[in-house]
């Protein structure tokens, strides 16, 4: 019974050592995240430089600019809240590619931090700043357990 448990528990080890990231991993997916931060500010960048655009337009009194029908102003309004929205979703996705950099710095990246097991590069490949396995974000989305 000893001997089964060793052999388990030795499968296990080089099960974990084989999932474990390399340090090349490792400058591969930080790159990615450092790519995908810049691509991410620019977007925001241009969307807030657009959004301010128009209301510059709008505050010069620059009435050619103006929407004169109601449906022209809903245009406008949603328009405005989409950018917002997007901006919104661009900046909650650049704190997680943050802590992601600070995973990769503090030499926790690519654990997940539910089971503190490796996440599959697969999924790394997918989404570098994912915090949790496939399983677990999984679980967390069907409410079988709870971030944090």
């Amino acid at each position: 019974m000893a001997e089964k448990r060793k052999k388990t528990s030795k499968a296990n080890n080089n099960e974990a050592t084989k999932d474990r990231l390399r340090s090349a991993d490792i400058e591969h997916f930080k790159h990615l995240l450092l790519q995908k931060r810049r691509e991410i500010l620019s977007n925001v960048s241009n969307i807030e430089r657009e959004a301010l655009r128009k209301s510059r337009l709008d505050a010069s009194g620059d009435l050619s600019s103006m929407p004169i029908h109601m449906a022209d102003l809903g245009t406008d309004n949603f328009e405005q809240e989409f950018s917002l929205e997007l901006m919104d979703s661009e900046r909650r996705l650049l704190v997680e590619i943050e802590d992601a950099l600070a995973r990769v710095e503090g030499g926790t990246y690519g654990i997940c931090e539910g089971t503190g097991k490796p996440i599959s590069r697969a999924r790394l490949e997918a989404q570098p700043w994912a915090r949790y396995s496939v399983e677990y974000a999984r679980m967390l989305e069907e409410g079988r357990v709870r971030e944090g």
